[in-house]
């Protein structure tokens, strides 16, 4: 396992220089910041990346404006009380993306977060208050929990909204396995585990967040996916 300096004098030397590589770099929101996020920015999020898997990220973000509208700017109470003929109706309407099991996984994942926030007050606060060290965690608790969360639509969606999480971008996955820090299946639990430990590690050793440690190592190796 490299050092983090290591692997930040290597995306340095890439990027220009250390100073054009932190230039780079974005930041995770705080958890108090997370905590004051509506219930309803968490269902969008993770509604939007829902549609923008294996589907051109562009025509989603065109047509967000109606499914705002049409499913009531994300209400989590107004979609859970939902009929399934209502559901069905939204899922015809041609100004959003017509695909009803992704539409079906609007409410899931509304029930979902409902569930959450009649235990803990708000969704919001569990995201808030989950800890980095175990990031890994949370993804599965989304794909167990949700509908259509696994893979890397539940991470995306988190980094989407501020939550502090690194990606397996196909340039981490190659630096992961270029550096035989995992074998097999990226998302199997063992792989997760490993990954995760790395990144606790190199957290230690940088202070920095997990995002800015992701795009660090992706920033260092092949095409810079972050």
């Amino acid at each position: 396992m490299e050092s983090f300096d290591q692997i930040f004098k290597r995306a340095s030397e890439r990027k220009g220089g250390s100073g054009q590589l932190e230039s780079l770099l974005s930041q995770p929101k705080s958890s108090d910041q997370l905590a004051t996020i509506d219930d309803s920015r968490y269902l969008a999020e993770f509604s939007k990346k829902v549609f923008q898997s294996g589907f051109v990220w562009r025509v989603v973000e065109q047509k967000w404006s109606n499914f705002e509208e049409l499913f009531w700017q994300f209400n989590v109470d107004k979609l859970v009380m939902m009929p399934p003929e209502m559901l069905e109706q939204k899922a015809q309407d041609p100004k959003i993306i017509r695909n009803f099991r992704k539409v079906r996984s609007i409410i899931d994942n509304a029930h979902m977060i409902k569930g959450v926030a009649s235990k803990r007050g708000s969704f919001s606060s569990m995201i808030a208050e989950w800890p980095s060290d175990d990031i890994v965690g949370l993804w599965l608790f989304l794909k167990k929990e949700g509908n259509r969360l696994g893979g890397n639509t539940g991470p995306y969606a988190l980094r989407s909204i501020g939550k502090d999480t690194f990606l397996l971008s196909r340039d981490v996955e190659a630096y992961l396995r270029g550096h035989k820090l995992i074998e097999g299946g990226l998302t199997s639990l063992r792989s997760l585990k490993a990954i995760q430990s790395c990144f606790n590690e190199w957290q230690l050793q940088s202070g920095l967040s997990l995002q800015e440690i992701s795009q660090i190592i992706a920033y260092g190796n092949g095409d810079n996916y972050v």
